[in-house]
Parts: C-alpha cells; sequence; structure tokens
C-alpha cells in the first residue's frame, strides 16, 4: 500500500477507529481518547484529524525521520501512525 492510500483511509472515522484499537499501546490509545475528549471529538474523527494535522504541519526533518523509520518497519503504516500520533499529541499538549 502506498503512504498516500494510507493516510486517505484515515478521512474515514470507522477506518480510523477500528485501526487505533487494533494497537498493542493501550497507553497510546489512553492518550488518543483523552486527547478526543478534551476536543470534544469521537476517537475517530480526533485521530483521522491529527494524521490530517501530521501530514500538513510535520517539518521536512520530521518526514526524513519517519522515511528513515520507515525503511526499517516491519509494520510502515504502524509506525506512521504512531509517529503521527505522539506528534500531534505532543503539540496539543
Amino acid at each position: 500500500m502506498l503512504l498516500g492510500d494510507l493516510l486517505n483511509q484515515f478521512c474515514d472515522e470507522a477506518v480510523a477507529t477500528e485501526t487505533i484499537m487494533g494497537f498493542a499501546d493501550i497507553a497510546l490509545i489512553a492518550r488518543l481518547r483523552a486527547g478526543a475528549s478534551a476536543n470534544g471529538q469521537s476517537l475517530g474523527a480526533y485521530t483521522g484529524g491529527a494524521v490530517r494535522r501530521y501530514t500538513a504541519e510535520a517539518s521536512d526533518e520530521e518526514w526524513i525521520t519517519l522515511m528513515g523509520a520507515l525503511s526499517a518497519a516491519k509494520d510502515p503504516g504502524l509506525v506512521l501512525m504512531q509517529r503521527a500520533f505522539e506528534y500531534i499529541l505532543k503539540r496539543d499538549h
């Protein structure tokens, strides 16, 4: 799957929610739920927005770091989502 295709899937709240709930990182899920609640959004809406914000706001340096991490990852999609969420959660708090 292409990176753009993966990012576009997060426009669908149901896909975003299903993807997040499949993460093994319960602490990250809890932080995302808290972020969603603080912003008055569902988990799917918040995470979909987080991915869109990441693609719009991340610096060139962040993208270069992401590309390096993706090249070594067993699950590039998971790496992308985790970086995007950590980036946005840090910015929101």
